[in-house]
């Protein structure tokens, strides 16, 4: 299984928000870069990385700091946030990012998924955010009718090779993932499933997988020391940490 230790960055620092709410922000540090850099010293191969300003605003607010981290860190690195045409999603990859995530355009425009997939193929993921089992959008601030489960159906079925899910409710609350959902996401089949949304705990790692997810998105855990990234890595074989 990949671990994805996660980088959310507003306004040049890096954050975790409580339920995808930003009145609830804790900052951790002013240098994402420089997080990458202890992410990458402490074993990890990859890097989720997100623009909230970008996800909330649809521009690519962050993107310099973003393209340096893609650059300079030598991680594989999956960025999202403000995506929302073919050019960003080129302009990213061009600046060295190994997978790109569009999240809201693929309920506003799903045509774009569809061409997406055709000009870039695997480097383009989806990000699909649920609240109630509803698909939510624009930074999470707007809730659709779109039932979550049947929009990872269509999407596999569109040629999407990888989605990332988080379960709102559960981000950033450290009180544990939604394993039951990411259990009925695997029987999709076909798709990389990474799961995202309040991992807070080893036991949930190994249960995931267990269940045969293809990564997982660590987040406000490692911040707060609950997790311990290098043991994380140990433990899901990415290979020797440091």
């Amino acid at each position: 299984m990949e671990i994805y230790p996660a980088i959310d960055i507003r306004g040049g620092n890096v954050v975790r928000l409580t339920n995808g709410d930003y009145g609830r922000e804790q900052i951790y540090s002013d240098d994402p870069e420089k997080v990458a850099a202890y992410f990458a010293g402490c074993g990890a191969k990859n890097l989720h990385i997100v623009d909230l300003d970008g996800a909330r605003e649809g521009a690519l607010v962050n993107a310099d700091i973003i393209k340096r981290t893609a650059k300079n860190s030598g991680l594989f690195i999956e960025v999202g946030g403000g995506v929302r045409s073919l050019t960003r999603i080129e302009e990213y990859i061009n600046a060295g990012a190994g997978r790109v995530i569009l999240g809201s355009v693929a309920v506003d425009n799903f045509t774009l998924i569809t061409d997406a997939v055709k000009f870039f193929g695997d480097k383009v993921a989806v990000g699909v955010d649920a609240s109630g089992g509803k698909v939510a959008i624009h930074g999470w601030q707007t809730v659709t009718d779109t039932d979550a489960f049947e929009f990872c159906k269509r999407l596999k079925e569109s040629g999407v090779r990888t989605v990332i899910c988080t379960d709102i409710s559960k981000d950033g609350a450290m009180q544990g993932t939604n394993l039951e959902a990411f259990k009925e996401l695997q029987g999709i089949g076909g798709v990389n499933i990474i799961a995202s949304g309040g991992i807070t705990y080893y036991e949930e790692l190994a249960a995931l997988r267990k269940i045969g997810v293809y990564g997982a998105v660590v987040g406000k855990a490692l911040y707060t020391g609950a997790l311990d990234l290098k043991r994380v890595i140990r433990e899901n074989g990415e290979g020797d940490a440091c």
